[in-house]
């Protein structure tokens, strides 16, 4: 892969984008499953608390805050992340006394790519840390497409998985469509399969899924009582995994949405008339200050290595966008790392826990 040269907003020097395939981005819940959240009244101060429970069961509830830092406050993803987190082990023990059932996931690694070994040990924790049971297949990276359709075969057809993901990237040989397509459509917690986006896209129907980083996005408005409902939103990016889903969510929120592309002429006009800004190109601090309306909300889904020599492991993460100049203009900002990165796996095993749920009809 080729390096990009492009300017840090964050100091007067250059920095050189580091070689990296972003990884896939998970899913969030949409008015099906489990969860409902019960927001509390907004208090006229620099500080605004919400409370989150479970609708199913009795739980105490946990407060989150928005916490300020420059001009925006700071929409904290790992705090919410993890307090879903405590939700969802509440529920999958509930499910346990109650039916006998634990909600498995299943994920399938091709190859020895450090940074998909590390997003699937991370998930492997996190289900540990919820009570979900884990099942990793690991397979070498000249292995045929067939040998991936077999294991998820047996997937679909054991009753102890609830959930499939295939972790991406694939090796070049493979065929992605063909492969995300074979998993079983009642196991799909990715939400990758095209019936899951085409019931999205629909009015008046649901997808059994939703993908897990758009899903994790308008979490963090419902959990910060941002309102969507009739405002103008932006979507940065158009890739099946983010782009399209979450501006597809938007828009069942009722908001306005519009969607910038590579094609589109005036990115930034239409960028500045947005009350809401979800940003998912994969260029980093590509958004820049003038990009953003006074007060806009911005959720930041882009994780860009750039090299840093002060940094101990020679490089550092940045967003989509330029965090020093954005945060003084929007009202709310999610950081890059911390923002909507946590809330991916926390919605991938949410959905996990529906699956459990739906198969087993257990309310």
């Amino acid at each position: 892969m080729a390096s990009m040269i492009f300017t840090d907003c964050s100091s007067s020097t250059t920095a050189r984008l580091l070689p990296l395939t972003r990884r896939p981005l998970l899913h969030t819940t949409n008015g099906i499953g489990a969860l409902r959240w019960l927001m509390a009244p907004t208090k006229p101060s620099s500080r605004r608390a919400l409370s989150v429970c479970f609708s199913a069961s009795p739980s105490p509830l946990v407060n989150a805050s928005l916490t300020t830092e420059e001009s925006a406050k700071v929409i904290d993803g790992k705090y919410v992340a993890k307090t879903i987190q405590k939700e969802i082990a509440a529920e999958v023990s509930r499910m346990k006394e109650a039916i006998g059932v634990v909600p498995g996931l299943a994920v399938i690694l091709v190859g020895n790519r450090k940074d998909s070994a590390a997003y699937v040990r991370q998930k492997t924790k996190v289900c540990e840390s919820v009570g979900i049971n884990s099942f990793e297949v690991r397979i070498p990276e000249d292995s045929t497409e067939q040998e991936v359709l077999k294991y998820i075969s047996e997937f679909n057809d054991d009753p102890s998985v609830h959930g499939i993901l295939v972790q991406l990237p694939l090796p070049a040989h493979m065929n992605d469509e063909n492969i995300l397509n074979a998993v079983s459509i009642e196991k799909d917690v990715d939400g990758f399969h095209p019936v899951h986006i085409g019931r999205l896209a629909m009015r008046d129907r649901e997808p059994l899924f939703v993908p897990c980083t758009p899903k994790g996005c308008i979490e963090l408005l419902r959990r910060y009582d941002i309102s969507i409902k009739g405002k103008r939103a932006v979507v940065i990016g158009r890739s099946n995994i983010v782009g399209t889903p979450a501006a597809l969510l938007l828009q069942r929120e009722d908001a306005t949405v519009s969607v910038v592309h590579s094609r589109t002429s005036n990115p930034e006009e239409l960028t500045r008339q947005a009350d809401i800004v979800i940003a998912a190109v994969g260029k980093p601090n590509m958004v820049r200050g003038g990009w953003i309306k006074p007060g806009a909300v911005v959720i930041d889904v882009g994780i860009n290595p750039v090299e840093d020599a002060k940094s101990p492991r020679g490089h550092r993460l940045v967003g989509d966008v330029c965090y020093d100049e954005v945060s003084k203009i929007a009202s709310a900002i999610t950081p890059v790392p911390g923002g909507v990165g946590p809330m991916t796996v926390a919605m991938l095993v949410s959905n996990t826990l529906i699956s459990a749920k739906r198969i087993h009809n257990f309310q």
